[in-house]
């Protein structure tokens, strides 16, 4: 093509794009680089190239459930947190993002060369409730600031409280919900968490789910705390996941995923439909595969289109590990494990990483999607989460035993950089802990409750939720006391935070010492508390 003429064809194709994204809503393309954001790449094109010749201008056109904010290299505003993706055809890498301005450039670069574009879900958003229940909407003053003091305080006795009354917290003056009553409830056994890395709460926090003894699972109303039915069709390890914007809707596996389906069931209605057959694509790969889970510790992206699962194969050997696209239901990449079974497996809240979790030769890796690279992130398999920092990168939060001081750390599984958090060794004393990174819409904080102390006295961390900072010397705000009494497993906390970071759940036998008279207690905080 002659210079001239090409020369008058990209302004035309720039002029057309920007038309087009005029019309655009959520995000308004505007120019120059925000404050706070990326850095644009040595390598960035001026403005007038930004469209290149061999790009058609339809690849600016976005998919259904989406729609176009800006072109590679231009800013835009978002007038409210989106779920935003950078890239072209299957090709994205997606981001949970704040209001505010945001540079079209997303690093890793998932189509280097190629002109990409940023867009918008267009999916709706969960039906707006009260960030706090009932019982804790006016519990607190305006003044009302969380406690950061890193200090070994008592634990006052407090009497368990009546379900559904709302309790303060007399060392740190916040609001405690008993939210279920087995024996008064008629759940079996127990009404416990099932996980903190499972989101226990769902799109809009209206409702809860608990497990029982029996294996069933169970909804409740996570505003009066009236058990609303017992659900038909997961049982055991299901690993229910509920729908990042479908309040009424939530995802489950066949028990220890033998079948190698997923399903999707709406709690409301009792309809439920496969949304992901995987059997005949796995045995095409691994013969004799059976079963397809995450081992009962794994989640979904942000956004439930991307997820990670392991394959076991006959007498649960491993066969090897595969990502998933639900909106396209294609098998994006697989991974063979060589009989090296992991403890478990997760996708990263951005969907660029699927995460193996192992105490073998392996360890614990940060695979990309498609499996081509990968990030060690430390030499075995502790409790952890997977979660946002505050610049919307996936960050793997776990505690390290084998460091010299027992360290909480973060390792950003974009850029390999670790960052320890707090120690936990301290004056000859160790604990126990778990991790919860499920506060998508509120980066930059997870959930760790602490159980199990032992070595010497009480210590600051020790037997608490806390709320914990993600950066270099954070600002760890401590929530409650739990008061259960260790007795095996199920006697464990395993506090799990909603999206927002305004109600977290944990198992309490409230100082009983049973290992089965187990409830479940929700401590909610105003919206604006973590500062």
């Amino acid at each position: 093509m002659k210079p001239g003429l090409k020369c008058d064809v990209v302004v035309l194709r720039v002029a057309l794009v920007c038309l087009a994204l005029v019309g655009c809503g959520g995000g308004t393309a505007d120019s120059g680089t925000p404050s706070g954001s990326e850095p644009l790449p040595e390598s960035a094109p001026p403005a007038a190239q930004a469209v290149p010749d061999s790009e058609s201008a339809d690849s600016a056109l976005a998919a259904e459930g989406w729609e176009t904010v800006a072109n590679q290299y231009q800013t835009f505003t978002l007038d409210k947190p989106s779920t935003v993706r950078f890239g072209l055809g299957d090709t994205w890498v997606t981001r949970e993002l704040a209001a505010g301005r945001v540079y079209c450039f997303f690093d890793p670069d998932p189509a280097p060369g190629k002109f990409k574009t940023c867009q918008r879900s267009t999916q709706p958003a969960p039906v707006s409730e009260p960030a706090l229940s009932p019982a804790c909407a006016s519990f607190y003053a305006p003044d009302f600031a969380l406690t950061s003091t890193r200090q070994a305080s008592p634990i006052p006795t407090v009497a368990k409280p009546a379900k559904g009354v709302a309790v303060s917290e007399p060392t740190y003056k916040t609001c405690v919900v008993r939210a279920t009553d087995h024996t008064a409830d008629g759940v079996s056994g127990f009404a416990r968490n099932d996980y903190s890395r499972r989101q226990a709460f769902n799109a809009n926090s209206t409702k809860q789910l608990v497990a029982a003894l029996d294996g069933y699972w169970h909804v409740y109303d996570a505003n009066t705390h009236v058990r609303l039915k017992q659900l038909s069709g997961p049982g055991g390890d299901a690993e229910p996941q509920w729908h990042p914007t479908n309040p009424d809707l939530l995802y489950y596996l066949p028990t220890v995923g033998i079948g190698m389906k997923l399903h999707e069931l709406n709690v409301s209605t009792g309809a439920s439909r496969v949304v992901g057959d995987f059997g005949a694509r796995l045995k095409a790969r691994w013969p004799a595969a059976m079963a397809a889970w995450t081992k009962s510790e794994g989640s979904p992206s942000a956004n439930g289109r991307y997820w990670c699962f392991m394959v076991d194969a006959n007498d649960w050997i491993s066969a090897g590990v595969f990502t998933w696209d639900r909106d396209t239901d294609t098998i994006l990449g697989t991974y063979d494990t060589q009989g090296e079974r992991p403890d478990h497996v997760s996708m990263s809240p951005s969907g660029n990483h699927c995460v193996v979790s192992g105490d073998g030769a392996r360890g614990t890796v940060a695979f990309s999607r498609d499996f081509s690279t990968k990030t060690q992130l430390l030499a075995t398999s502790q409790h952890s989460d997977l979660a946002l920092d505050a610049n919307g990168d996936d960050v793997y939060v776990a505690i390290d035993y084998g460091s010299n001081a027992g360290d909480v750390f973060m390792v950003n599984l974009r850029t390999g950089v670790r960052t320890a958090l707090f120690s936990t060794y301290l004056s000859g004393t160790a604990t126990a802990l778990h991790v919860s990174g499920k506060a998508f819409a509120r980066p930059g904080w997870v959930v760790v409750s602490t159980y199990s102390d032992g070595g010497g006295s009480l210590q600051w961390l020790h037997r608490k939720v806390m709320a914990v900072q993600l950066k270099a010397n954070p600002t760890v705000y401590t929530l409650a006391h739990h008061r259960s009494t260790p007795n095996g497993y199920w006697t464990t906390p395993v506090a799990s935070v909603n999206r927002d970071f305004t109600r977290v759940v944990f198992n309490s036998n409230w100082g009983s010492g049973s290992d089965t008279d187990v409830d479940t207690y929700v401590v909610e905080i105003p919206a604006g508390a973590l500062k």
